[in-house]
């Protein structure tokens, strides 16, 4: 999609187009739609010098992109503009606010966002008070960021431009943000020397601030990570989202901390690093077992929530731990241990024979085995649901046959 097209979109005309779309239809049949907007007069007219088809496009485009957008900004989806890019790399919005509010917290002032892309975090620090001017270098992706801040009625508080961020000296704002673009026109990039700006510069941009907040994909390698940053990994109901490297005023370490959070219940639950634990203790499996969030994982700070609950690790290379007590926390999925039985089919079909098991769920750390292939082939019936956890104790393959834990204590899940 070019800027005309998309400006196009944002006349007073443009807006009765796309409000005029059944957009659940034009999702289930896009050549229907395209046909009659095709057919469409107003859609002409929005910019006469623009293909028929050029405007069509960029109509179908916004109204794809909202509904895949509302997974990650709900309602608001419907307001917004998105390019595909922009929408894939843009931060969830319970991600921003968790993090706009850190900010928020201790700096007021005015704040840059480079490579502020959609403008996601841009949107949230300025729904929080904190004036924001966002930096971004495709001028398609800083007009439809300046349209989200219209959208949301944010113009007193936040403005976008385009510009180059490796042009802007450390200290240029008195509070940073920056994202760096981790896609290229192959899709995902890993390594963090590939990022745009490069990762030695967004780090160089941010340590050189007197706060500042860098994000980064969950995977980053640990052995990049500056030593003077606070790093946290951030997930939302299970599923791993980033790291957020603070820095300066931001920091609360150097450290590692997990950080949990659920769109279901609102909650945010921390774990921090502390320091001179050293490795969790290795025991056999015990009545529970314990399968923390990939925030803990990835942070490696499974030592910690093991710690948390006097537990100790099936294996030292493997991230399950056990304990004989059940605490329920958004850190980990806890479950009571049935039977530890060697891995074999036969054992475990067995097994759930005899326990009157259909409903099968197969978890899995350092074990090769294809879990769809092994759900069929136990040819699982009965009433009962059980969880067979497959992993490695030493070299040798075991399934634990577990089940979900009749009750157990909870455990505080606010956010420090």
């Amino acid at each position: 999609m070019r800027v005309p097209a998309f400006e196009a979109l944002l006349t007073g005309a443009g807006r009765d187009v796309l409000a005029s779309v059944d957009a659940e239809a034009a999702s289930r049949d896009a050549l229907a739609a395209a046909s009659r907007l095709r057919e469409d007069p107003r859609v002409a007219a929005l910019d006469p010098g623009l293909p028929v088809s050029e405007l069509v496009n960029a109509v179908l485009t916004q109204i794809s992109l909202r509904i895949r957008g509302r997974a990650k900004f709900g309602p608001r989806a419907d307001l917004m503009f998105f390019t595909p890019n922009g929408l894939e790399q843009s931060t969830r919005a319970s991600v921003a606010a968790y993090r706009a509010e850190r900010v928020a917290a201790v700096h007021r002032g005015p704040a840059g966002d480079l490579c502020c892309g959609i403008g996601a975090d841009l949107l949230a620090l300025a729904a929080r008070g904190v004036p924001v001017e966002g930096v971004d270098l495709d001028p398609l992706t800083v007009a439809v960021a300046g349209a989200n801040i219209a959208a949301l009625g944010l113009q007193d508080t936040a403005r976008v431009r385009e510009g180059d961020v490796t042009r802007i000296g450390p200290g240029a704002y008195p509070l940073l943000v920056c994202d760096p673009a981790r896609r290229g026109g192959r899709g995902r990039v890993f390594d963090p020397a590939a990022y745009s700006p490069p990762w030695d510069v967004a780090v160089g941009l941010a340590g050189g601030s007197g706060a500042a907040c860098l994000k980064a994909a969950p995977g980053i390698p640990h052995e990049v990570l500056p030593p003077g940053a606070d790093t946290e990994w951030i997930s939302v109901d299970g599923e791993l989202k980033e790291a957020a490297l603070w820095f300066g005023a931001l920091s609360g370490g150097p450290r590692r901390r997990a950080t949990a959070l659920s769109e279901r219940d609102g909650s945010r639950t921390h774990l921090d690093e502390v320091p001179g634990l050293g490795p969790a203790p290795v025991a056999p499996a015990r009545r529970y077992l314990y399968d923390p969030d990939p925030a803990v994982v990835r942070s490696h700070l499974v030592a910690e929530a093991a710690a948390r609950v006097d537990g100790a690790l099936l294996d030292e290379r493997i991230a399950y731990f056990t304990a004989d007590t059940a605490v329920r926390s958004p850190l980990w999925r806890v479950l009571e241990v049935e039977e530890v039985v060697p891995f074999s089919l036969k054992r475990v079909r067995a097994a759930l024979r005899e326990r009157r098991v259909g409903t099968v769920t197969v978890m899995k750390r350092g074990s090769a085995v294809d879990t769809e292939k092994l759900r069929r082939d136990l040819r699982a019936s009965g009433p009962e649901a059980a969880t067979v956890v497959l992993t490695r104790v030493g070299e040798r393959p075991f399934a634990l046959l577990c089940r979900e834990p009749s009750a157990a204590p909870g455990e505080a899940g606010a956010a420090r």
